[in-house]
């Protein structure tokens, strides 16, 4: 987080907030607020706290809303008091990293609300912000969602180009070889396979993976699939799911649901920062 804060101040302060410095005086004290200008779900207190600290480490720093707290247009989040100069330097910075992480745990938070009554895991995926992964699926967290793995170092997922070269290298398409394979190789990690058949799908159960991922099918299709497993894998759906069709899919009895769309394509949380006293 330290290392994103200073490469975000960097290029947005780099010689100096020309602005604040021309029109500010130095020993302007103020106290602003951060408040929603919408219903949201909040996350990101710790980043925004963390980058006034570093443009003003003598700033007072309030939170209000803690994470994963929703609020009300209008409400507000948290309040700062300090020089004014520092105040107005890390604003931008501050809102930018809030309001990204706000928006992702507000439509996480939609998304669980929609399968509540199932019990279904609404989970993320790897489809992140390059570098600021550890923040974006905080965020999920914070919307009440689950983290699918980290990276590509924390759980096997045996998908379709694995397959097409373990095939091609092992000379068999077994599905349940690659499992053992990939079990012989990390013990300790838990093992999923992608099928997109009925015949995939009974190859790999062979070896019972931890999880099976079901991709781009309907509700028919995954109700089906989940009456072969009848509860002996955990079962994951994912492909071509939106918040009309959420319940829908979550209905069939499938354990989890991962969805891209919680961090790569996410709308910002419209936050805004006002003065609100001078001292």
């Amino acid at each position: 987080m330290q290392a994103l804060i200073q490469c975000a101040l960097a290029e947005d302060v780099a010689g100096g907030d020309a602005t604040t410095l021309a029109l500010v005086p130095g020993d302007a004290v103020v106290s602003a607020e951060i408040v929603a200008r919408h219903d949201c779900v909040v996350a990101g207190q710790p980043v925004a706290a963390a980058v006034f600290a570093a443009v003003e480490p003598g700033l007072s720093y309030a939170v209000v809303a803690p994470d994963g707290t929703s609020v009300s247009s209008g409400e507000q989040v948290c309040t700062i008091t300090g020089p004014a100069r520092g105040i107005l330097t890390a604003e931008r910075t501050a809102l930018n990293f809030m309001q990204r992480l706000t928006g992702i745990a507000t439509q996480t938070a939609v998304f669980v609300e929609a399968v509540r009554e199932f019990g279904t895991t609404i989970l993320d995926t790897r489809k992140t912000t390059p570098g600021y992964r550890a923040l974006e699926k905080y965020a999920v967290r914070c919307g009440g969602g689950t983290n699918h793995r980290i990276g590509l170092y924390d759980r096997v997922m045996i998908k379709d180009n694995h397959r097409a070269l373990w095939a091609r290298e092992s000379g068999t398409a077994s599905l349940a070889g690659a499992v053992q394979a990939a079990r012989e190789a990390y013990p300790d990690l838990a093992v999923e396979v992608e099928v997109e058949s009925e015949a995939e799908f009974l190859e790999a159960m062979q070896a019972l993976p931890e999880w099976i991922l079901l991709d781009n099918m309907g509700p028919d299709r995954l109700r089906h699939f989940v009456e072969l497993n009848a509860g002996r894998v955990q079962l994951e759906a994912s492909g071509g799911i939106t918040l009309a069709n959420v319940a829908a899919i979550a209905a069939t009895g499938v354990d989890a649901i991962s969805l891209g769309c919680l961090t790569h394509s996410v709308k910002a949380a419209d936050l805004s920062l006002e003065v609100v006293s001078s001292q």
